[in-house]
């Protein structure tokens, strides 16, 4: 009697099952946007052949700063203080540059206690992966105002926000991010693609990604539910995106598609949704967020992006090998050294 044989597992160019990727069971509740976000950074780095021990993950406090628990239990994993994750990434990126930084924050986490930390690290150009995980409110602290929160959007308990919202795209764009866009958890497809080209991207990438919390923000009168993004969302335009590692093929109108090669050789394609968009041009990009915001619509997509910029640790003109793998007599000056600096100042 012949038997059936199982069939042979999927893997990917490294020969890695999606598996691999994954990480420990959520405690988020059920719904919550943050766990959609961490299928698509599951899918994303299982699609583009990353090693997951070749990536750090970075966090501060708050819901969105427990979801890297959710994914990638195989990569090096850092949970920092509240609004402090920017300086431990930049810390951590300077000492070892081959490794690929993802740090997942939230509106709290970054546009409060964290926003001095952010503006910084957007100047940098630092060559990080940053993902807010914004629903508005603060989950863990049971649903108030976040800074990101709209004028006119209501609580479950009825009240009314009343402040003007910081819009981390615009910032980011403004102090000097080289790949801003926004996203919402519940499109697989769009989130997905902005993920794989964030990846190649060597420089700041910052994602806001609009991810309803289920359990504080997710009723009539929010601007931050699925409901309301499903019915406001605008998408800037639709992204396709060709790894380095894959055939190019040209499959699009010119003029109708704008395409970005990547350091790496990979292309994002943006098919244009709206006939004036120009990824590269930052004062357009700020100005459509800004018309957007005023017309009531949650823009998406990718904002702006440049792919030649030098990121920061090329700036710094750093030696090839990682700082923290050189030997202590390529980091600590000799004492003869030394003391010839001192006898220089004596």
């Amino acid at each position: 009697m012949a038997t059936s044989s199982a069939p042979t597992p999927k893997v990917n160019r490294l020969g890695l099952q999606v598996l691999d990727y994954r990480g420990g069971k959520t405690t988020l509740c059920a719904g919550c946007g943050h766990n959609a976000i961490s299928e698509r950074i599951i899918d994303a780095m299982y699609e583009m052949g990353v090693q997951p021990e070749r990536v750090m993950k970075l966090s501060g406090i708050g819901c969105s700063s427990k979801s890297p628990a959710y994914f990638l239990s195989r990569s090096h994993s850092f949970n920092s203080v509240h609004g402090r994750m920017p300086s431990v990434a930049t810390g951590a990126l300077l000492a070892n540059k081959n490794m690929l930084g993802l740090g997942v924050s939230g509106d709290g986490d970054t546009a409060s206690i964290g926003i001095g930390q952010f503006v910084h690290l957007m100047r940098r150009n630092l060559p990080l992966i940053y993902i807010i995980e914004d629903n508005g409110v603060y989950g863990l602290t049971k649903g108030q105002f976040s800074a990101t929160a709209d004028i006119g959007s209501k609580l479950k308990s009825g009240v009314i926000n009343d402040l003007p919202p910081i819009d981390t795209c615009s910032l980011a764009i403004e102090l000097g991010a080289t790949f801003v866009g926004r996203s919402f958890s519940g499109d697989k497809k769009q989130l997905l693609t902005m993920l794989k080209a964030a990846i190649s991207h060597n420089g700041t990438v910052m994602l806001d990604v609009i991810s309803p919390c289920v359990t504080f923000n997710d009723h009539e009168g929010s601007t931050k539910s699925y409901k309301y993004m499903q019915e406001h969302e605008e998408a800037i335009s639709e992204a396709g995106f060709v790894p380095s590692f894959e055939d190019i093929s040209i499959d699009y109108d010119p003029g109708t598609t704008y395409d970005v090669e990547m350091h790496d050789g990979s292309h994002l394609r943006l098919r244009k949704l709206h006939d004036d968009y120009d990824p590269t041009d930052r004062v357009a990009a700020v100005k459509a967020l800004m018309e957007a915001h005023a017309n009531g619509e949650v823009l998406t997509g990718v904002f702006y992006i440049d792919p030649h910029k030098p990121a920061f640790t090329d700036m710094l003109n750093m030696v090839d090998d990682p700082l923290a793998t050189l030997s202590e007599e390529r980091t600590r000056p000799s004492k003869k050294v030394l003391d010839e600096i001192m006898a220089e100042h004596s």
